[in-house]
């Protein structure tokens, strides 16, 4: 079903999604005679919350994005048509548009259209990945070689129910790999997925997929990470770390822990990756 929003010089309210317009007439303004009660004057009303109307659009845009209405790498429909469906002005979803772009989740293209971001791009592959190799070229080394040591099926620890808004004991897989560049083992990263998301993920399924990891999981599960938060500290490594990093037990390493999320900020990814970084270096670029 089509939902429509339609445009007011009144300012709306974000109770929800499709917001009416308030507006105030000389009844609604009580003289403190007329609310005295037993000699005290009654509370004022609380002030309603405001959303402009193209964060009330950017909403449905997320919705409908949510609902899978349109897929990753897909177009989305052009802004005169979304004007219309929602009966709102041009400039207003452009504006919508232009915000949900600057968070990567619509890429625009010149000429072609506005398209659902995916992480199958390699613009937007690295995007998350932030360890970047000394010449400042990631592109340079070319695609990490990944082996996969592990995809098992276990229960949540407490750690992990909480990072995953679950309880803990709940089904959850978790995957271990090592990433390499130029041959040189270089992040070894563990990975904590909730299993019913995921389910069918297998070891196999992990090894035969040649893109990124998020590309396969908005592919092949239909969950797309759209952002995420780290922790980064120093840390050495324990015997089985160096041996999968080849590395020896002085050198320290990068830990990285994440918490990937994907629409409404649901929980889908906890993940502990330690990198080394005598050949690279981890960049974050702050807006």
């Amino acid at each position: 079903m089509i939902q429509h929003v339609f445009e007011t010089d009144s300012k709306l309210t974000s109770g929800d999604p499709f917001m009416s317009a308030t507006t105030t007439s000389g009844n609604d303004h009580a003289t403190a005679q007329d609310t005295e009660l037993g000699g005290s004057v009654a509370a004022a009303p609380q002030t309603p919350a405001f959303s402009p109307l193209y964060q009330q659009i950017k909403v449905l845009i997320l919705q409908s994005l949510q609902a899978g209405e349109w897929k990753p790498s897909a177009a989305i429909p052009s802004e005169i048509e979304l004007a219309a469906r929602f009966r709102v002005s041009q400039g207003t979803v452009r504006k919508a548009i232009d915000e949900l772009a600057s968070e990567n989740l619509l890429v625009r293209r010149q000429g072609k259209g506005t398209f659902v971001a995916t992480h199958a791009e390699r613009q937007i592959q690295y995007r998350f990945l932030k360890l970047i190799p000394d010449n400042g070229d990631p592109s340079g080394e070319g695609p990490a070689q990944r082996h996969i040591i592990d995809c098992k099926r276990t229960r949540a620890s407490v750690e992990v129910a909480r990072a995953l808004a679950i309880r803990t004991g709940d089904a959850v897989l978790q995957v271990r790999r090592v990433l390499s560049f130029t041959g040189t083992p270089t992040i070894l990263e563990d990975l904590w997925l909730p299993a019913a998301p995921f389910k069918g993920l297998t070891a196999e399924r992990l090894r035969d997929y040649n893109g990124p990891m998020y590309a396969l999981f908005e592919t092949e599960f239909d969950v797309r990470m759209v952002r995420a938060e780290e922790k980064i500290r120093a840390v050495l490594p324990d015997p089985e770390q160096c041996e999968l990093l080849k590395t020896n037990p002085q050198t320290p390493l990068l830990s990285v822990e994440r918490i990937a999320y994907t629409y409404n900020d649901a929980p889908m990814e906890m993940r502990r990756g330690l990198y080394l970084t005598n050949k690279h270096y981890y960049r974050n670029a702050l807006n």
